[in-house]
């Protein structure tokens, strides 16, 4: 179930070039959010009509956290909320990651696919082993958040700046990374070696992708994805169907 609430912006701060996390006092929404899913916020502006797409990064108590990445107007408006400010947001959004008993499992996140890891990590650490693999084209954010938590934190980027020198599945090959289960966020290119990865040694893979989304609730069929069914296919909408699916279903083109 979603709905639409207006809350209160109580933090908004840079905490990476282009990267701001916000967070708002958002009593219903967060009672009814899980891991892997999104919020559509609203920049009410009377110019900007459309939501835009924000992965929930966590959640805490009443208060939602929202990391995202100015990439147009929308977002551009969102990073200068301030604290007292009201936004207008539809959610929670979309199906989000199937909690899967397992001894081990895999985080790996791409880019601005790593905050909804955040909430997922917190939530499978109290059922086993985790380790997080986090990868980035330079520099790093959240990093400190998961290792708060206690869980294992590998990064890559793609610059050598932090860590592993290349991309976040190669690290993870260089490594034989092993686990039960994977969960991953991150840029279509990367889900797909991913799958690939996970596929070829038996581990379940469930990737959250990332497509353009006009409206976020299935209606415009703008962010369509081809999805196996029987010997052919079928179109499903990342943000009503997904945006998480089982890499098995996915058609990778």
């Amino acid at each position: 179930m979603k709905i639409v609430e207006k809350g209160i912006v109580v933090k908004n701060e840079r905490i990476a070039e282009g990267i701001y996390d916000l967070r708002i006092k958002l009593p219903k929404i967060a009672s009814l959010a899980c891991c892997g899913q999104f919020a559509e916020v609203y920049p009410d502006n009377g110019v900007n009509l459309l939501a835009r797409p924000i992965s929930i990064c966590e959640t805490r108590g009443d208060i939602i956290r929202l990391v995202f990445q100015v990439a147009g107007k929308g977002t551009k408006i969102f990073s200068g909320l301030k604290e007292g400010d009201t936004v207008r947001v539809l959610g929670p959004c979309g199906n989000g990651y199937p909690l899967v008993k397992a001894e081990k499992y895999i985080l790996a996140g791409g880019g601005i696919g790593v905050p909804p890891l955040l909430e997922t990590a917190k939530k499978l650490k109290a059922m086993g082993e985790v380790e997080v693999f986090l990868g980035f084209r330079s520099g790093s954010f959240l990093v400190e958040d998961f290792e708060a938590l206690g869980v294992n934190v590998n990064i890559a980027t793609d610059d050598g700046s932090v860590g592993f020198k290349g991309n976040v599945v190669g690290f993870m090959e260089s490594l034989d990374a092993k686990g039960d289960v994977i969960y991953s966020c991150g840029p279509k290119i990367m889900l797909k070696y991913l799958a690939k990865f996970g596929e070829g040694r038996g581990i379940t893979t469930y990737v959250s992708m990332e497509e353009r989304m006009a409206c976020g609730t299935g209606a415009c069929v703008g962010c369509a994805i081809k999805i196996k069914s029987g010997d052919g296919y079928e179109n499903k909408k990342v943000c009503k169907d997904g945006p998480v699916f089982d890499s098995r279903e996915v058609i990778w083109e």
